[in-house]
């Protein structure tokens, strides 16, 4: 499958629920579903980190051919200027174990290496989450800490250039 990657717009919060409020989907990210009001406050979020850089932000990851939903993908930064930014990724469950996430990390990998500014990505996992970890130590990513987030086990990854 062809995967197409198109940033979140105040139009797409619908699709971004839908992963959020799944309590499958979110069980190693937040080890539970995120309620409306809840995501709403973090959808406003992600919007404002959208507007800092015209290349980084939240993405949906869309079917190529269909455009229909697939996930979605990040590469987050906290300021236009920063150095480095956080790559993450989220698929429905529907389309767990076809090799997607691994495409999502390729792109996301290559447009951060594509930015002048970006010397570095970090990333997040649940230790468990043996495939997400796989995935990013196949995109160049090494091992530096694990630590509590917010009481969650948490697994720092990071990837420089």
């Amino acid at each position: 499958m062809d995967i197409t990657l198109e940033k979140f717009g105040r139009q797409d919060f619908a699709d971004y629920f839908q992963l959020v409020s799944n309590a499958k989907v979110m069980a190693m990210i937040t080890e539970r579903a995120i309620p409306a009001d809840e995501a709403q406050r973090d959808y406003e979020k992600l919007l404002a980190e959208n507007a800092l850089h015209p290349e980084l932000g939240h993405f949906r990851v869309l079917d190529a051919r269909d455009r229909s939903f697939i996930g979605l993908g990040k590469l987050a930064v906290e300021t236009a200027e920063a150095d480095q930014a956080e790559l993450g990724y989220i698929l429905a469950p529907q389309h767990w174990g076809k090799g997607i996430a691994s495409r999502i990390a390729s792109l996301l990998v290559a447009r951060a290496e594509q930015q002048p500014k970006l010397r570095s990505l970090f990333a997040i996992i649940d230790p468990a989450n043996i495939p997400s970890r796989k995935i990013l130590i196949n995109n160049g990513f090494v091992s530096r800490e694990f630590k509590d987030f917010d009481g969650l086990p948490g697994e720092v990854l990071e990837k420089s250039w």
